[in-house]
């Protein structure tokens, strides 16, 4: 007997399981609802539609009354709505008064299909998504019989080729405390639906009594922006019933939403290609001034727990929570620097930057460097004229076989000056000395040594200059005069002495000028020596 009875316990539990389990899903199918619950006629939900009237129908329904009515199908479906021909509403023009106000969508701004009055009742009507709003509206005055409407689900034609759409996997979530984290990502990570399902998932935040819930969203993005028949986020306070939805968003943007009941709903509806779709909210639960001993108050009408201030998120509308909050932020390794610590980065600081300056100046002092070591490479016949001072080269070649034009050229410029010397005291003579002889014996009157002079020194025909390309001649006949350098200059002085190469350049082109000159007075004696000769000529005896 004992087990009859604890077999029928077992039997009744299952039963109660199953009847429960059955109106959750028909109450899934058919979340629709009306506000103010109670004063607004009946509601009948069956999980393919429903029926719905106004207050007290068929007898007239009371003045003062708004009541509004929200539909809402199962995804991928759309609403067809009917009103009974037993229809009565007070007329006026525009229906200004008593009315039936028709929505498609879940809200009183959503697109309008119509407002109705008068004795005739209004047209089928169906939905273009999941959702109707419809409003009964009765003022002080004139009442009438009302309305009586039915509903019923049908497949919605923007998805008739993806066939007969798949059950949706179970997938709702319990959250609490004084904050939290709803995410979308809880969706794979906890295992409640694949990635290539479409999921309706449900989160039900639970404030302690008298406390509301603010939420704020910190990530969202829709897969399918503004296609709300595909995916979307909803947010419902007090219940995931449609009369208790507050905001819904498919669009691109999604605004902070301040609950006013302890309990909070996020709903997420994404279809099998809308699966990308994300949101991250973060929930504070609060209370309202007067603020407890153990709350902070945000300056916004909110008092948040005490555990919540300073923790690097803000939960309150502004972020009062996280200002001032140096002395409790979480140390960081410039905290945990002591003295010693200090000491020893300073000092590194200090050698690294030493170093980069020695580093620099030897970058400087580098290139001298190995201009002074490649010099003494350099071959002393090539760049003598460029890299060695005149009189250093002079010495050079007086030590070493000169060769034989420059030679000859040094020769030439001896010869003339004897010759310059001579002719010159020979003209004197004749033009200053004695006219007291006769013209044929004014040879006799020069002296023996001069005269000797021009017996041994012949005319020697004129040598032609140096191209200019031989510098090195050129610095030879410059220091042919300036025998005192020469016979001073010493062979084993140091490559440090040398002038610089701007300096022995200058001196150079002097020297070159110097040889001009020198050649304009050979010519000059070329031309004395003529004119002695004629003279000469002229004066001799027949």
């Amino acid at each position: 007997m004992v087990h009859g009875h604890s077999l029928l316990h077992v039997v009744a539990s299952l039963l109660i399981l199953g009847l429960s389990g059955a109106t959750k899903k028909e109450a899934v199918k058919n979340n629709s609802g009306v506000q103010p619950a109670g004063q607004c006629g009946t509601w009948v939900k069956e999980p393919e539609g429903g029926l719905f009237t106004s207050p007290n129908y068929p007898n007239k329904y009371p003045p003062e009354r708004e009541c509004i009515y929200i539909i809402e199908a199962a995804p991928k479906q759309c609403i067809d709505l009917y009103f009974d021909e037993k229809y009565s509403i007070e007329p006026s023009w525009e229906c200004k008064f008593d009315h039936i106000e028709v929505r498609d969508g879940p809200f009183g701004f959503s697109p309008i299909i119509g407002r109705y009055c008068g004795q005739q009742s209004p047209p089928y009507i169906r939905s273009s998504g999941r959702y109707l709003w419809i409003k009964f509206v009765a003022d002080g005055e004139l009442e009438a019989t009302g309305f009586s409407a039915t509903y019923n689900f049908t497949p919605d034609p923007d998805f008739k080729d993806l066939g007969v759409p798949k059950p949706l996997p179970f997938c709702e979530f319990e959250m609490g405390g004084p904050e939290g984290i709803v995410e979308s990502q809880q969706i794979s990570r906890d295992g409640k639906a694949l990635q290539t399902e479409a999921v309706d998932c449900k989160w039900y935040i639970r404030a302690p009594p008298r406390s509301k819930i603010y939420l704020r969203f910190l990530d969202y993005e829709m897969q399918n922006s503004n296609e709300c028949k595909r995916n979307f986020v909803a947010v419902y306070d007090g219940s995931s019933s449609v009369e208790d939805l507050k905001s819904k968003f498919c669009s691109t943007v999604a605004n902070d939403v301040m609950l006013v009941s302890p309990l909070g709903v996020i709903r997420m509806w994404a279809d099998e290609g809308s699966r990308r779709s994300r949101f991250q909210i973060l929930f504070t639960t609060f209370q309202e001034p007067p603020c407890e001993a153990d709350t902070f108050f945000c300056h916004s009408n909110m008092c948040i727990n005490n555990s919540l201030v300073c923790n690097g998120v803000q939960n309150c509308v502004y972020p009062w929570d996280e200002n001032h909050c140096k002395e409790k932020r979480k140390a960081n390794i410039l905290d945990n620097l002591n003295n010693t610590n200090g000491t020893i980065i300073g000092v590194t600081c200090c050698i690294v930057i030493i170093l980069l300056i020695v580093s620099v100046i030897v970058q400087i002092k580098q290139p001298r460097k190995k201009y002074i070591i490649r010099r003494e490479d350099f071959d002393p016949t090539m760049f003598q004229e460029v890299f060695e001072p005149p009189h250093y080269e002079l010495c050079t070649l007086r030590s070493a076989a000169a060769p034989a034009e420059l030679v000859d050229l040094a020769d030439d410029l001896e010869n003339y000056h004897k010759l310059r010397r001579s002719s010159s005291r020979c003209i004197h003579d004749h033009h200053c000395g004695s006219h007291v002889s006769s013209l044929k014996g004014s040879r006799s009157n020069l002296s023996a040594r001069d005269a000797a002079v021009l017996t041994d020194v012949q005319p020697q025909p004129v040598r032609p200059l140096l191209p200019p390309s031989n510098r090195r001649s050129i610095l030879v006949m410059k220091h042919s005069y300036s025998q005192d350098a020469a016979d001073g200059c010493d062979l084993d002085d140091d490559l440090e002495e040398v002038p610089t190469t701007s300096h022995r350049l200058s001196r150079h082109d002097k020297a070159v000028q110097r040889l001009l000159e020198y050649s304009a007075i050979l010519d000059e004696y070329e031309q004395a020596a003529m004119n002695y000769e004629n003279m000469d000529r002229r004066y001799t005896p027949a």
